[in-house]
């Protein structure tokens, strides 16, 4: 077989959807993926009091989105495979409306676990088909594509968790209406979703399997996709750790609950600054190194900031770590752009999201021990520092251009 070593060619060939229903599928899908997860933990007390919820089933509670994305996102490619990346993606947000609409139902904890499982497995696979459904179909519209997505996914999921005790104090229904809305949100991306599955129906390149790679074919063959895999999931590790633990790093050192929130979102408001920049930077470099160690640099100086005087300049430590965070984007736009074909830019996906949620559901877990074994930060900390020069190492495995598709062939 003659190899294609056009990365653009099936981006071109992939282009039957007109870029304004594009970009308006991947944004409304985008804008289902987060909420629904970050909306719990501001009503946890709330959720505790009227489900009867007990401090264990609550630290379940807030480790099951990681875990779930990494469980049910290994599964994505293959249902893709048997539906298409389309059909995949709408009975991924059936199963989110569903179950983030039935959970504000419920009076039972088993009741609302289940059906959260069920909303969070339905984002799990839009997690992993939505790269490469914007390979197949983005045409030349790709890098604006993964910017729109990046984008709304890191803005959806702060106002989720912005907006979810405002809702609960103010609106009739408490935290049923605060979840229940983003279930109603999300049904709004049900429209341009179905119409997409039915003009794509007779699509076969949708599901086909990849002509490049056999569905036998192991992406771990490949030193990129490994490499991308260990990137994605520092990044993710560190995270998920800023988002369940930062804030008590800040108040341990004597700052307000009030400040130590506002911190945590002033991260968050960063990283949508880095949401836009990171796609288009991937695309066009001919090297990301030096970006690569910047990233890294930047947050262990963030981290060793919060290890040596967290309440001396608490908002450099906060930007240090923001700035430090535009890995993430980095990561979902190396997705695509370190494959040629959509295929294996799924099976790329499946691999890289799984397990980066994997250590994003484990790395919390692991802190809260770390810090009531050891009465504070100091080893955290440190760990910290050590995950982000692993995070850099890996990174700069991934900075010149290379394809999981063409490794994977000259390994064949």
């Amino acid at each position: 077989m003659t190899q294609d070593r056009d990365p653009d060619r099936n981006a071109r060939a992939g282009g039957l959807v007109g870029p304004g229903l594009a970009l308006a599928a991947v944004v409304l899908m985008a804008a289902a993926l987060r909420p629904g997860a970050t909306s719990v933990g501001p009503v946890i007390a709330e959720l505790r009091a009227d489900l009867g919820i007990s401090a264990t089933t609550a630290g379940v509670l807030t480790a099951l989105p990681g875990l779930t994305f990494a469980a049910i996102g290994a599964v994505a490619v293959a249902l893709s495979r048997r539906i298409g990346l389309t059909g995949g993606l709408l009975v991924g947000l059936v199963v989110v409306v569903a179950g983030l609409l039935a959970r504000t139902f419920t009076g039972s904890t088993v009741a609302f676990l289940a059906c959260t499982l069920l909303g969070l497995a339905g984002m799990a696979l839009g997690n992993v088909l939505v790269p490469a459904w914007i390979k197949r179909h983005g045409g030349s519209h790709v890098t604006r594509l993964m910017t729109a997505y990046g984008v709304t996914l890191l803005v959806s999921a702060g106002i989720g968790s912005m907006v979810a005790s405002p809702i609960a104090q103010h609106a009739p229904g408490g935290w049923r209406a605060a979840l229940g809305v983003w279930g109603l949100t999300a049904a709004l991306g049900l429209a341009p979703w179905l119409v997409l599955a039915i003009r794509e129906r007779a699509d076969l390149a949708d599901r086909a399997g990849s002509p490049l790679l056999p569905p036998s074919g192991s992406v771990l063959r490949s030193p990129t996709a490994v490499a991308l895999g260990v990137f994605f999931g520092m990044q993710a590790l560190t995270a998920y750790v800023q988002f369940g633990w930062l804030p008590q790093v800040y108040r341990d050192a004597g700052l307000s609950a009030t400040s130590a929130g506002a911190l945590l979102a002033m991260i968050s408001g960063i990283g949508v600054i880095g949401g836009f920049l990171m796609p288009g930077w991937v695309a066009t470099a001919s090297n990301l190194a030096p970006g690569i160690w910047a990233f890294g640099a930047l947050t262990i100086a963030g981290w060793a900031g919060l290890l040596v005087a967290p309440a001396r300049v608490p908002w450099l430590w906060a930007l240090l770590l923001g700035c430090g965070g535009w890995t993430f984007t980095a990561a979902i736009a190396m997705i695509t752009a370190r494959s040629r074909d959509p295929h294996v830019t799924a099976r790329v996906s499946g691999f890289v999201q799984p397990f980066g949620y994997l250590l994003a559901g484990i790395g919390p877990l692991l802190v809260g021990v770390v810090y009531q074994a050891t009465g504070g930060w100091t080893v955290v900390l440190w760990a910290m520092m050590g995950v982000a020069v692993v995070m850099t190492l890996s990174g700069l495995r991934l900075a010149r251009r290379t394809y999981v598709d063409d490794e994977l062939h000259d390994r064949a």
